[in-house]
């Protein structure tokens, strides 16, 4: 069964990868004709909305049939958390995409949807039991909600930067063009991560280094080739050629699996800026100029109103899942509603985030460009939790 569920998991990623080229496809072209241009959008924008729509039953199932198999929601761990993150927002696009029948943000909600499910797909995959603070019911309504508010603050993002490309990404100079090249460059961090940690599991790459933590050895296991190793470690097995650090971490850095993150870090900041540089040479200009040509003739007035729609939407399923239902669950699980551990804090930070958001577009007619900026900055703060928050600061909810 497990075999057949990870067949599920790969169609997901296929039809995700397929959909993302067929809007894409019927995005691009020299058609002067606007009556030919608008046919193949549709046609091509059929294709990608039917894949899009397989590849969430595909995921649906690949959900289903984990939850047989290990008794539980699996949202429980990085991989299960960004998959389902995935699922979230592809779901929010396709409702989105039947309220206001627009094409655009799925040649960019789905390329990213490639990149998470791509992104969890480098962590382990594997079962485990829940700890006890996790077997509750509770969890897969707490997480699933927080998740799918997400998923529409991601396509509220994805609206807001299309919007930007719209209106500034076709200015030469400015600092607004430099930070929208800068979110882009971050982006492309994520898909080099992920070319590079499936590149590493498909060999089988694993190298364990034994080091010593206030007196007691420890082992860190890192699948990712060492660009920077534990401070004094010992290289205790290793399945590659290439098993020495280019550089040891300095004594400061602390901490059981200190070295190994940080190594992830780096390669994912390399891979990314890599990634760019390459990009670069070939199109010979910023990636934004490239994509403002591509949304330049679009509706910015409609985009404004999609990313917004999507964050009213979002906020009160977020504030439920992410706040109200994890209170509870708190109390039931630790005797209080309240324990300002990392997580249950920025959580607050992303609710009072897209609380100003509301608040300044509502009352303060906050449209347009710094509507925008606040709906990119918003996912900035989402990726902050789910990365920083989880690899580097430890607090109760360091299981995920």
């Amino acid at each position: 069964m497990e075999k057949i569920m990870e067949s599920f998991l790969l169609g997901t990623f296929l039809l995700y990868l397929f959909s993302s080229i067929s809007f894409m496809m019927g995005l691009t072209g020299k058609n002067t004709d606007a009556e030919v241009a608008n046919k193949k959008a549709n046609r091509w924008g059929k294709i990608a909305i039917w894949l899009a729509i397989i590849g969430v039953v595909f995921q649906a199932v690949f959900i289903i049939m984990r939850v047989i198999i290990s008794g539980h929601f699996p949202t429980s761990n990085m991989f299960e958390f960004v998959a389902f993150l995935c699922f979230a927002s592809v779901l929010a696009y396709i409702v989105i995409y039947f309220m206001y029948r627009t094409l655009i943000l799925g040649a960019f909600v789905m390329p990213i949807a490639v990149i998470l499910l791509g992104y969890a797909s480098a962590f382990p995959k594997d079962i485990q039991p829940l700890i006890p603070a996790l077997q509750s019911y509770w969890l897969g309504i707490h997480v699933t909600l927080a998740a799918l508010g997400q998923g529409l603050f991601t396509v509220a993002f994805v609206a807001g930067l299309i919007y930007l490309l719209h209106r500034v990404g076709g200015e030469e100079k400015g600092r607004q063009p430099f930070y929208l090249e800068m979110v882009l460059v971050i982006l492309l961090m994520f898909v080099g991560f992920s070319m590079v940690s499936f590149i590493a599991q498909a060999v089988g790459y694993q190298t364990t280094f034994t080091h010593m933590i206030d007196g007691n050895q420890v082992e860190q296991v890192y699948k990712l080739p060492p660009l920077i190793g534990p401070y004094k470690g010992q290289v205790s097995n290793s399945s590659s050629g290439w098993k020495e650090p280019l550089f040891n971490v300095p004594s400061w850095i602390e901490g059981e699996k200190a070295a190994s993150k940080l190594n992830t870090t780096i390669w994912a900041i390399f891979s990314g800026l890599l990634l760019y540089l390459i990009i670069r040479l070939i199109i010979r200009k910023r990636l934004s100029l490239l994509l403002h040509r591509v949304v330049k003739n679009l509706n910015h007035e409609l985009l404004d109103e999609l990313s917004y729609r999507a964050i009213a939407i979002g906020f009160p399923i977020f504030t439920l899942g992410a706040l109200i239902f994890a209170m509870i669950w708190a109390h039931e699980a630790w005797g209080r509603f309240w324990n300002w551990d990392p997580k249950e804090t920025w959580a607050l930070i992303t609710w009072l985030f897209y609380s100003a958001y509301l608040h300044l577009r509502l009352s303060k007619g906050w449209l347009g460009i710094r509507s925008a900026w606040l709906a990119v900055g918003g996912f900035v703060v989402i990726m902050i939790n789910l990365i920083v928050i989880n690899f580097v600061i430890a607090g109760l909810h360091s299981y995920a």
